[in-house]
């Protein structure tokens, strides 16, 4: 009888840790983060801080962090319903070879919202390789704790800056001018493109 109560005890121990566990997920900050187990020193990704009744993702993040409770409400949806050209599709895809992507988003955007599902939906039909994908989360004030947006320009939100050996294809800027793919196949295509806040 005794055995039995104490299994019955450790199981509603590890049934309550893990609920409160859940429920961190959505609340702190540290404990949602990852963190490389093979080098710990370097920079969590997927943080949160509190953001009036929820949390809003800062600094480093990716796909993953896009997936907690407090996102997957508009990330998921934005990403499936979302149809892009295929056409325009099918002219990026040999475009973005040697192209690496930074994003400065806000989970607290709409406009963010709005956009970075389409981005991922986008990359995905081109097979872009993902780990060439940089997300950073932004404050309201358009700064993180490290300091990644120092130098970038980051007035608005979502930025998204291509690159090619390093250096600046061009950006979109808080709204696409067309599609969102169409205004990608304008940069990468080296077209004279102008994002929404350009002189």
């Amino acid at each position: 009888m005794k055995k039995i109560l104490l299994i019955i005890s450790v199981i509603t121990l590890t049934a309550c840790n893990s609920s409160k566990e859940k429920n961190n997920m959505n609340k702190s900050n540290s404990e949602t983060a990852i963190v490389d187990s093979e080098n710990p020193e370097m920079e969590k990704i997927n943080d949160t801080i509190p953001y009036e009744e929820s949390v809003m993702l800062i600094g480093k993040s990716n796909r993953i962090g896009l997936q907690m409770d407090a996102f997957k409400d508009w990330f998921n949806p934005g990403y499936s319903d979302y149809k892009p050209n295929s056409e325009t599709i099918s002219k990026i895809k040999p475009l973005l070879k040697e192209v690496s992507i930074l994003v400065f988003m806000g989970t607290w955007c709409e406009d963010s919202q709005r956009d970075v599902p389409h981005l991922y939906k986008i990359l995905d039909d081109a097979g872009f390789d993902e780990s060439k994908l940089t997300l950073i989360n932004v404050s309201e004030d358009k700064v993180t704790p490290q300091g990644f947006e120092e130098g970038k320009d980051i007035l608005n939100v979502p930025t998204i800056i291509f690159y090619k050996n390093e250096k600046e294809l061009g950006r979109v800027v808080e709204y696409p001018i067309e599609t969102l793919e169409k205004d990608m196949l304008s940069i990468l295509s080296g077209k004279d493109y102008k994002h929404a806040y350009a002189e």
